[in-house]
């Protein structure tokens, strides 16, 4: 079964519009949602959610409807993001008993089991915790109510090293039975290539393409040409830079010959990004 089917989203804002944003997640992996920023990642999640009006389009989770079983389906979609920053004051125990009302399969045995596995103390005000402890926080909370689609918009950013690499641990580890997946909104392209199974990729409103993350990187190479070379191929790179030994392109692995004798290399998915980044300037 799909745990997020999104077929052609549309919203238009006066300088900003959501192009036909469709793509698919397959049950029990890691979706990395990648394109920087304003390229509309959160709008797109937001449209997921319903917290925002679509001009089309529609979101189907776990094989329903969005629009039609909003209530339903907010039960089994937990949604973290970078930082809890509302009731700073409270103690976790006292938000938590808050927000476990909403929820009807709210589970005491699966939070106190989170709350000791992410080493949470609810004693804790959430102004004393750390980023990655809230992150831990809003995931312990997504869990106890048998959330089966996590929404993680930006969940790592502001993180030092160890914790992200924590984190990337936990979320592989959440998906490895089937039940759960996860969407994955970030910048931070390392993060992905250590987590992530598929790669969706948004620029200026528009998914450019949405696969599974070998495939997507091999989609394209990265040439390291001299600078006279670069006249054969500069029709066809997405973007290029010259620098001191000549220039270095993104093309399209399709559009690329490799008798050309220009070397080549596979892209991550952070020069990927870069590189259509530029695209709009690189041939002023």
């Amino acid at each position: 079964m799909l745990a997020l089917d999104i077929r052609n989203l549309n919203k238009s804002y006066p300088a900003f519009q959501l192009k036909d944003v469709t793509f698919q997640l397959e049950q029990g992996y890691i979706m990395g949602f990648i394109g920087a920023n304003g390229a509309g990642k959160t709008t797109t999640i937001k449209s997921i959610l319903n917290l925002l009006h679509i001009d089309s389009g529609e979101v189907h989770v776990l094989g329903k409807s969005m629009a039609e079983h909003e209530l339903e389906l907010k039960q089994e979609i937990g949604y973290a993001f970078g930082g809890v920053d509302f009731y700073t004051r409270s103690k976790l125990k006292t938000l938590t008993d808050a927000i476990r009302r909403f929820y009807k399969h709210w589970d005491e045995d699966a939070y106190r089991g989170y709350l000791r596995r992410f080493k949470l103390d609810e004693n804790k005000k959430i102004a004393e915790l750390s980023a990655g402890m809230k992150v831990k926080y809003s995931l312990a909370l997504a869990l106890s109510h048998g959330a089966k689609l996590l929404i993680l918009d930006e969940p790592t950013s502001g993180l030092d090293p160890v914790s992200r690499d924590d984190l990337l641990d936990i979320f592989q580890s959440l998906v490895v039975d089937g039940e759960i997946s996860i969407l994955f909104s970030t910048h931070i392209t390392s993060d992905l290539e250590k987590c992530a199974d598929f790669i969706t990729f948004i620029d200026n409103g528009r998914v450019i393409r949405s696969s599974e993350k070998n495939e997507f990187v091999e989609t394209y190479r990265l040439l390291n040409g001299k600078e006279s070379e670069l006249n054969d191929v500069k029709d066809k790179l997405i973007s290029y830079k010259i620098n001191s030994f000549g220039f270095t392109g993104l093309i399209h692995a399709a559009d690329f010959d490799p008798s050309s004798g220009i070397p080549s290399t596979v892209p991550n998915l952070e020069e990927i990004m870069i590189y259509f980044a530029r695209k709009e300037h690189s041939h002023v």
